[in-house]
């Protein structure tokens, strides 16, 4: 992965290729960003300058041994951790390294669900376990094949668990010219022990008009990537599903699930929802759905501020205004944090079904709330 392959982040780039040309280069490092914020291509990208034995002033040369094996992701000193689904209590990520490759050459944006996916996971959790603690330890411990650095990237520390305490001495104190890359999207969620021993490295949501450049780059046609763009919210890969996603019609279910609940009609939200709910409907349409509202939300907001000009989204759905007359700031809060909530929980695989009851209930609760 080469930096200019990667949209935006301009000041991130810098920063890292300055850190590298004056030598000061932090042996663990956290890069935080949501999920297809592009923090995860970043990690490579950077790892990929790093041991580039012919590099030019703002990216890797792509056309050395190192560049070659970075690109296709087998070089022998870049590894990787993630979560997976363990079958038996001593298997590792590396049992999953085939899987890993193909899924991040074809999503390099990926978040968990489209890795999940690619496992053929369901509903089975994912974390990574004390056997892959041990594995990172031993496969550190050796000495570099052939690069300057060892390098291992985590995605999502965020599933170690207690268990990541095993690597804390490793992380501390690791080999000379061994460097950590944990790459993260929940702050919260990471050990305080592991967070205490990083440096932080902030990676931002793309603007609408990077995802929406690339979305072209992409074959997309200029006024749907401008939506997608809009509906995305910063996630590259949403962006790219709600392009391949265009027959669901996500944006209809939604207003006709919002105007449900606004009229209290729990049989017919009941008979929505076994609509969206099924895994054959799909997680990201159930995420995209919801995205989808809380930007029709937060432009309802900015219409009752007077700031009509600003918002950039029209649909053939429902008119900004007559749903805004419906909300107000405290209400709205609510509904905007619940609705987080539910993607969040989908995100991790909750049941689907229950997530959209609850979430239903709760937005009709919430729409009674008065300024």
């Amino acid at each position: 992965m080469l930096f200019k392959e990667i949209p935006g982040h301009t000041e991130v780039k810098e920063r890292l290729i300055r850190s590298i040309n004056e030598e000061r280069v932090s042996h663990a490092q956290l890069f935080l960003g949501q999920s297809g914020s592009g923090s995860l291509a970043m990690a490579v990208a950077y790892a990929q300058y790093l041991n580039c034995t012919n590099r030019i002033e703002n990216d890797s040369c792509g056309e050395c041994s190192s560049c070659r094996k970075y690109q296709k992701l087998i070089h022998p000193d870049l590894h990787f951790s993630y979560p997976f689904i363990a079958k038996k209590a001593e298997d590792v990520s590396t049992v999953y390294i085939k899987e890993w490759r193909e899924a991040l050459t074809k999503h390099p944006y990926m978040g968990l669900q489209e890795w999940m996916d690619a496992l053929e996971a369901e509903n089975k959790q994912p974390n990574i376990n004390i056997a892959e603690c041990h594995d990172i330890i031993k496969r550190l411990t050796y000495k570099a094949y052939e690069a300057e650095y060892k390098v291992l990237i985590m995605w999502l520390p965020e599933y170690l668990g207690v268990t990541g305490n095993t690597l804390l001495k490793l992380i501390e104190e690791p080999p000379e010219k061994t460097l950590f890359i944990l790459v993260a999207e929940q702050y919260d969620q990471i050990l305080n022990t592991i967070l205490s021993r990083t440096q932080l490295i902030k990676i931002n949501r793309f603007s609408d008009e990077e995802i929406k450049a690339h979305l072209l780059s992409l074959g997309c046609e200029e006024h749907a990537a401008a939506r997608y763009a809009y509906l995305a919210d910063g996630s590259m890969q949403a962006g790219i599903n709600l392009m391949s996603q265009e027959e669901n019609n996500l944006e209809e279910l939604f207003v006709q699930w919002f105007r449900l609940c606004y009229g209290k009609r729990g049989i017919e939200i009941q008979g929505l929802i076994e609509q969206i709910a099924p895994a054959s409907f799909g997680r990201e349409n159930q995420k995209n759905m919801l995205r989808f509202g809380l930007q029709v939300i937060r432009d309802c907001l900015t219409h009752n501020a007077s700031a009509s000009e600003i918002i950039r989204f029209e649909s053939k759905h429902f008119e900004i205004a007559k749903m805004a007359s419906i909300l107000n700031m405290e209400n709205a809060s609510y509904i905007i944090d619940d609705i987080e909530k539910a993607i969040y929980h989908i995100e991790r695989n909750a049941n689907a079904k229950i997530v959209f009851l609850d979430l239903s209930v709760q937005v009709m609760r919430d729409l009674q709330r008065k300024m």
